[in-house]
């Protein structure tokens, strides 16, 4: 496997955070003001990866140039692409007021130029915990056409105090997903098993993934155009399930221990803050995160 075809980590940060309500992906959770994928980056490149793909929306970019991309290392190959709700086929208009851009799926279209191999796929405001992307790099590493894999978390590792959260709820058999159910309101009485496998958009994808995408994107458009025209969104779990349908593709499910944290609601950053902060002071992460890589 080339230098060029290493897998590389695709960085979803173009969300809204409405919940949030703000821009989370740049939100202070490190003990230098680092934002959360700062961990992920560390623990990333720890894993192997040295190719960042990073999916953010223009009015963003400053901000996110001068807390982020300024402090990676220059001996690492750092991408930037622009996910915009007018990155449609010309054939469709976006709809009058929609401002929402169209879903992950869509994302991971905006990254297609620069990918030229397998890839994985995070969140940028998910915490992943440090077992999370070593596994991943090493499945894509040997992986062929049409095998991809996820890595899950038990559903109670994955809660907010705060109030309710979407999770993909994984079905397995003999180690590969058959279904994927996005799941709303999730909290610790909803009556899940606490080690049922939940999908935090933590995938591994070969790069076939991204024509599947494209052949995609037309049905979702006509559909979502005339349903939900200002929300409807074009998501990676709908996606992955249809290339199991099709018999296109398998996904083996990868485990961790890892406890996953996010911030979903406002009251969710000062206990995330103190927790991560509080790994750096055990000595899990370094003081600062971005030196010395």
């Amino acid at each position: 496997m080339s230098h060029q075809d290493k897998p590389a980590l695709v960085i979803m940060a173009a969300g809204m955070g409405s919940r949030f309500g703000g821009l989370k992906q740049i939100a202070p959770i490190g003990k230098k003001g680092e934002p959360i994928l700062a961990f992920s980056l560390y623990d990333a490149q720890r894993a192997g990866f040295r190719k960042f793909v990073f999916v953010i929306k223009d009015e963003i970019y400053n901000d996110f140039r001068e807390l982020v991309l300024s402090k990676i290392p220059a001996k690492y190959d750092v991408r930037v692409v622009f996910q915009r709700v007018g990155n449609i086929p010309s054939i469709y208009s976006v709809p009058e007021g929609r401002v929402k851009p169209w879903g992950t799926s869509h994302a991971i279209l905006a990254a297609k130029p620069v990918l030229n191999g397998p890839f994985a796929v995070i969140n940028s405001d998910d915490y992943y915990g440090p077992g999370a992307f070593g596994p991943v790099y090493e499945f894509l590493k040997k992986a062929k056409k049409g095998q991809y894999c996820m890595m899950a978390y038990n559903v109670a590792n994955t809660l907010s105090e705060n109030g309710g959260v979407t999770r993909g709820v994984c079905e397995v058999k003999k180690g590969l997903l058959t279904k994927v159910v996005e799941t709303h309101e999730i909290t610790k009485d909803s009556g899940l098993k606490p080690d049922t496998p939940v999908s935090m958009n933590l995938w591994g994808f070969t790069k076939d993934f991204l024509t599947a995408l494209e052949k995609g994107l037309d049905p979702f458009l006509v559909k979502a155009l005339h349903e939900n025209p200002l929300k409807g969104e074009y998501l990676l779990p709908d996606s992955v399930s249809d290339q199991l349908k099709a018999g296109a593709a398998t996904v083996a499910v990868l485990r961790t221990n890892d406890r996953w944290y996010g911030v979903t609601y406002k009251e969710d950053l000062a206990p995330v803050q103190a927790t991560l902060r509080g790994f750096q002071e055990s000595g899990l992460y370094p003081e600062d995160l971005f030196a010395g890589k």
